[in-house]
C-alpha cells in the first residue's frame, strides 16, 4: 500500500456488498509493541462517498468476485463501478 491507494471494505452482512472506502495515509510500519500484527497502515475514512456507497452498495455479483479474501486487489473491470458508486 501507498499513500493515497484507496481501501474498499466489503461487507458480508446485511448483504455482501462494498459499502465503505477509505485513503491510505502513509506507508505500512511495523509496530513493535504489537506483535500479533505484521504491519500498520493509517487511513482516513471517506465519509461523503461512504455515505454514497452505503445508500447503493456494490454487491460482490457485480465485481465479479469469486472467494473474497481478506486483502485483494480490486479488479480492473470493477474499478469503474466501484469509483462511481463512491462519487469519485
Amino acid at each position: 500500500m501507498s499513500e493515497g491507494d484507496r481501501l474498499w471494505f466489503f461487507f458480508s452482512a446485511p448483504e455482501s456488498a462494498v459499502a465503505a472506502v477509505a485513503e491510505v495515509d502513509g506507508e505500512p510500519y511495523e509496530d513493535p509493541e504489537d506483535p500479533d500484527f505484521s504491519y500498520r497502515v493509517e487511513v482516513t475514512l471517506l465519509p461523503e462517498e461512504t455515505d454514497s456507497m452505503y445508500r447503493a452498495p456494490v454487491r460482490r455479483e457485480e465485481l465479479g468476485l469469486g472467494q473474497v479474501r481478506f486483502v485483494q486487489k480490486v479488479k480492473p473491470e470493477a474499478l469503474p463501478v466501484l469509483l462511481a458508486r463512491a462519487s469519485l
